[in-house]
């Protein structure tokens, strides 16, 4: 079975386990939302646009949207099934939104963006495509735009990484996730290809980001950011 299989079949029922699944869920959303970019003087209505790679149901793409009202998203996910769930999640923004199935690693995607965000997809990726992915979103991105992955990572060690998940398995146990629950979420796993975050955050660095940094972490969970150098004054 493929990813896009995998995640249609998951589609409906996703969303109703998040917060039991990402035991940080408020804090680790609200430190992503933080480093969004917002209108520069007050009354300035010009668009910002973004594009929300691995966008799936549309979750974090909605706190966006209703974070920022001169926010136009721009969603791209694999999964028809997904994406069906998130143009439910945002009827009534048609304005603001377009939806785009296709792979966020290949898809003809026209910027430039003041913002490429990702909220767990990216540690889908092999490690060479998250070196290509961090290339391409800085050229998609304007001058000052910003870069925001909200991600799991992997552990510095095989044991901090033999801790981080047996913590993981002890809160999703607390919270009530059920065998079967549990089951189908390994089976979404086999396709997680974690990396360290001190790789990711050198692999930003190579492909041109400055200000890069960790903004948030919670064990296995943490939300990193670069910004795509401003253009010099005249």
């Amino acid at each position: 079975m493929s990813i896009q299989q995998v995640f249609d079949q998951a589609s409906q029922e996703y969303d109703q386990l998040r917060r039991k699944f990402v035991p940080c869920f408020d804090d680790f959303y609200a430190a992503a939302l933080s480093l969004l970019p917002r209108p520069t003087v007050c009354g300035d209505e010009r668009p910002i646009r973004v594009l929300d790679l691995g966008a799936g149901t549309g979750l974090f793409s909605a706190m966006v949207l209703a974070a920022i009202s001169q926010v136009r998203a721009t969603l791209v996910d694999l999964s028809p099934g997904m994406l069906e769930q998130a143009h439910r999640r945002l009827a009534g923004l048609d304005e603001r939104v377009c939806l785009i199935e296709a792979d966020y690693l290949t898809a003809d995607l026209a910027g430039p963006f003041q913002a490429v965000v990702s909220a767990l997809s990216i540690h889908h990726l092999e490690d060479a495509d998250k070196r290509r992915l961090f290339a391409r979103a800085h050229g998609l991105l304007s001058p000052g735009g910003v870069f925001i992955n909200a991600d799991q990572v992997l552990g510095a060690t095989p044991q901090v990484q033999e801790f981080h998940h047996a913590l993981w398995l002890r809160q999703t146990h607390q919270a009530g996730i059920t065998p079967g629950q549990m089951a189908e979420a390994r089976r979404r796993m086999a396709f997680d290809r974690l990396t360290t975050l001190e790789d990711q955050l050198a692999w930003l660095r190579e492909a041109g980001f400055v200000d890069v940094d960790c903004h948030y972490r919670n064990y296995g969970f943490a939300v990193y950011a670069g910004r795509r150098q401003s253009a010099p004054a005249l």
